[in-house]
Parts: C-alpha cells; structure tokens; sequence
C-alpha cells in the first residue's frame, strides 16, 4: 500500500465514502494486532502447559489491556476524521481533545 493509501469506513469505494485510516495508522494497528495474536498464542500455550492461574490471568490482563489501546487508536483516528470537521466548523478544539481524553480514560479502565 502506497504512503497516501487510505482505507474506507464501511464497503467498497463509492463516491460517499469517507476514508478515515491513514496509511501510518493502519500499519500501527496492525502491528498491535499482530502483537495480540502473538500474546494470545503465548497465554494459549501457558495453558496447555497448565501454567499457574495467577500467570495466565496476569498475561490475559495484558492482552486486554492491548486490545483497549489498539481500540483507543482505532476511535482518536475517527475522531479526528469525523468530528474534526465539525468541530473546525464551530472552532472548539478543546471540546475534541476533551473527548479524546475521555474516551482513553475510559477505555484503559474497562
């Protein structure tokens, strides 16, 4: 995929559609859901191996906690395309990092 390579929202590519991910952040995330994949393998083999709980339960956390920030890039990407836009419109920045901030709170603590 080329530098300027974006993807779409939802579908295929109509006149409609809104492009959303940057070439540099779909790499990022695919990096962190390889590295997901890898982790998962890693608690599945702990299993098999019938590794402690209290060290399964310590790298499932991990991978939790992985998936919440390859999901808090996911939605600061879309925000940043979608409310963006309007926000420029009313000039209220502050009220986007605000929500971005919150939604990273959020999400870290779930």
């Amino acid at each position: 995929m080329s530098e300027s390579a974006q993807l779409l929202v939802f579908g295929p590519v109509t006149e409609k559609s809104q492009i959303y991910l940057t070439s540099d952040v779909e790499r990022d995330l695919d990096a962190r859901l390889a590295s997901i994949e890898g982790h998962v393998r890693s608690v599945r083999r702990m299993l098999a191996e019938q590794r402690g709980c209290h060290d399964i339960l310590i790298q499932m956390s991990a991978v939790k906690a992985a998936v919440n920030q390859a999901t808090i890039k996911l939605l600061e990407q879309y925000i940043e395309t979608y409310v963006t836009a309007y926000v420029a419109d009313r000039e209220e920045t502050q009220d986007l990092a605000g929500l971005k901030r919150a939604l990273n709170i959020v999400l870290k603590n779930t």
